[in-house]
């Protein structure tokens, strides 16, 4: 039996690497931005029942937090690809 291409995956050095992590970090980020959303959506919606409101805050409490999570989830992109030998210096990725 010969090999054929399908047999073999292509191997990039870093620059796969690279493509991967952006895509992870980015699914990742989309996600968080999700749930940011979903927060303050459901927060603002329970705000307008009086017995609802702890609940209400504490969406938007977990909202403003999420919030924190954007620029860790770019600075663990950057560090993971810096621990690779990337120049992650470029920031027209982050998200």
């Amino acid at each position: 039996m010969g090999t054929t291409a399908e047999d073999h995956p292509v191997q990039l050095p870093l620059g796969h690497e690279k493509v991967v992590i952006d895509n992870k970090y980015e699914t990742l980020s989309i996600i968080n931005d999700v749930l940011i959303a979903v927060f303050f959506v459901a927060g603002s919606i329970m705000f307008y029942f009086e017995s609802l409101q702890t609940e209400a805050t504490t969406m938007f409490l977990l909202g403003s937090i999420d919030f924190l999570l954007r620029p860790v989830i770019r600075l663990a992109r950057r560090v993971h690809l810096k621990r690779l030998g990337h120049p992650s210096s470029d920031g027209s990725q982050d998200y």
